[in-house]
């Protein structure tokens, strides 16, 4: 471990003050950084906030040597919303945007993962790596069989992302028992290039980065996108079943925990 991982500490908020500073980062990410609203967030305090965080657990990422006091020392952020949560707020977030039937369905045990982000000054090193880490760790003791979440791509012009998401669509579309769809009032077709004539190489460059780290570990995605304006984002589900992840890359997860 270096100088810089032993100032780390990964764990659920335990506090108001570990939830505001979440919410604060995030409102430097969503919207400060990548222009998002919405109707909770506070502009004047620089939250990002909405219904749906008093039944998510916040996992979070403290650095150690920053200012609690001043809502600084939250440097990364995952929320998760289990099936307990998801009761508790009539629905999974994701459910706003995509339908979960086959999932509901399934009686699988499901996790639902969100508002992924880092501060800027982290993007690059091992920060992520800790959140994944913890993250493992809370797989591994409940016994989650399918993580799922919507992820971003930026903007709200499907055209801007067309190889991208086409590559997504054609190479990496759920299996049926898994592929959730996005609501038909707002389906948003994303076989945009036929597969034939996608320049793989530049259309995976146009895939964000949580994205990609999800596909390697064998992650799949939901049918459709979600265009959602207010937060400027095109949205695509992910799902991981944990069960058919490959064995380099389940290899590479349990290592992850330690």
């Amino acid at each position: 471990m270096d100088r810089e991982d032993a100032h780390f500490t990964t764990r659920l908020a335990q506090s108001e003050r570990d939830l505001r500073a979440a919410e604060r980062l995030r409102y430097a990410v969503f919207v400060e950084e990548l222009g998002g609203d919405g109707d909770l967030v506070d502009h004047a305090g620089r939250f990002e906030r909405d219904r749906f965080d008093p039944h998510f657990r916040h996992l979070i990422l403290v650095d150690n040597r920053r200012n609690a006091e001043a809502l600084d020392h939250v440097v990364g952020v995952y929320r998760l919303l289990d099936g307990v949560g998801a009761a508790a707020a009539g629905q999974y977030y994701s459910e706003e945007e995509y339908d979960l039937s086959v999932l509901r369905a399934s009686g699988r045990k499901l996790l639902e993962l969100g508002r992924s982000c880092l501060h800027s000054e982290y993007r690059g090193g091992m920060a992520m790596y800790h959140i994944w880490n913890a993250l493992a760790g809370i797989v591994a003791e409940e016994e989650i069989d399918v993580l799922f979440g919507v992820a971003s791509f930026h903007g709200t012009d499907t055209s801007a992302h067309a190889e991208a998401l086409s590559l997504l669509h054609h190479q990496h579309l759920a299996p049926e028992d898994l592929r959730v769809r996005a609501r038909a009032e707002h389906f948003e077709a994303i076989d945009l290039v036929p597969d034939a004539e996608i320049d793989r190489v530049a259309a995976m460059r146009g895939v964000p980065a949580l994205i990609k780290a999800y596909l390697r570990l064998g992650g799949v995605i939901g049918e459709g996108a979600f265009v959602d304006r207010p937060f400027n984002t095109i949205d695509v589900c992910l799902l991981l079943d944990t069960s058919r992840m490959n064995q380099r890359a389940a290899a590479r997860y349990q290592a992850s925990r330690g």
